[in-house]
């Protein structure tokens, strides 16, 4: 049975709070929230991050939660193989065609065919900006916050988020605190245009000060930098070498396999250049 969530009360609002934050219904289509003006002033890296969406035509049919909620682009996956993710006993890619597989694994993940990576280029903003992810199921309703939401090192097998059977997300909250700042989002892609991220880059400086670093098309999951990190930024004052440093011990526990060790490179370049921008300005 296919049913359409659309039609769910209040599932593709975009409802703005007393304190700055705001509530996005799960099948609010991207391309709304890629050219909406109020999320583009206050949280522009979740509207810079969904206009990166594939195709014009993609993000005119894609909602925000349809885009958490993919399944793994990796070609052995979809093409039918017996791998780790459909009920086979190894994982394919790992031997085979991963050049845009993942460099930074859970602890304990490889087992759950951790080489793929997490399509999603809104997943890697909303991480930096500490989103909750709400959820209703027939045992009532819950929120995760978007940490949480992805499985990560859990090495389910069946699974990409969270979600129990029968949940589905029906909102996604940003809190008033992540607001403002110096918000910035870079992607990297093979061709210019329509196409998943070999890396990208979510990067911001709240007005509060603090900051947040969060990688994607690199990990099963988007991969927030190390609190170490990221208070070492905060702190400004940086110089280049410095800059450089960071960049080099965020990725201090890549594990590239053969053919994507140039992933390790363009990530240090994204998280260089993301660095100078928020402590720039």
């Amino acid at each position: 049975m296919l049913v359409d969530l659309r039609r769910l009360p209040s599932s593709t609002a975009v409802t703005w709070r007393d304190d700055g934050g705001v509530r996005i219904g799960a099948s609010a289509r991207i391309a709304h929230l890629a050219r909406n003006p109020e999320l583009l002033a206050a949280f522009p890296l979740l509207a810079r991050s969904c206009a990166a969406v594939g195709s014009a035509a993609l993000r005119t049919m894609g909602t925000l939660g349809g885009n958490l909620c993919q399944r793994p682009r990796c070609w052995y996956f979809r093409g039918g193989f017996a791998c780790l993710r459909s009920g086979g006993d190894s994982c394919s890619a790992r031997a085979g065609e991963h050049q845009y597989h993942a460099i930074l694994l859970d602890r304990g993940s490889e087992t759950a065919g951790a080489s793929r990576v997490h399509p999603s280029d809104p997943a890697v903003a909303l991480t930096a900006l500490d989103a909750i992810v709400h959820v209703a199921g027939s045992a009532g309703a819950r929120d995760i916050p978007i940490a949480d939401f992805f499985s990560g090192s859990a090495g389910r097998h069946d699974a990409e988020t969270n979600l129990a059977p029968g949940e589905i997300v029906v909102a996604v909250s940003l809190p008033g605190s992540a607001r403002g700042g110096v918000q910035h989002y870079e992607k990297a892609m093979q061709r210019g245009a329509f196409d998943f991220a070999l890396v990208s880059l979510a990067a911001t400086r709240r007005e509060d000060g603090e900051v947040r670093l969060v990688l994607g098309g690199v990990a099963l999951r988007p991969w927030r930098v190390t609190d170490s990190i990221e208070e070492d930024v905060a702190s400004g004052g940086l110089s280049d070498d410095d800059i450089e440093t960071l960049a080099a011990r965020a990725l201090y526990d890549a594990v590239p396999l053969p053919k994507n060790g140039f992933k390790v490179d363009m990530a240090g370049a994204l998280l260089r250049r993301g660095i100078a921008t928020i402590v720039a300005r």
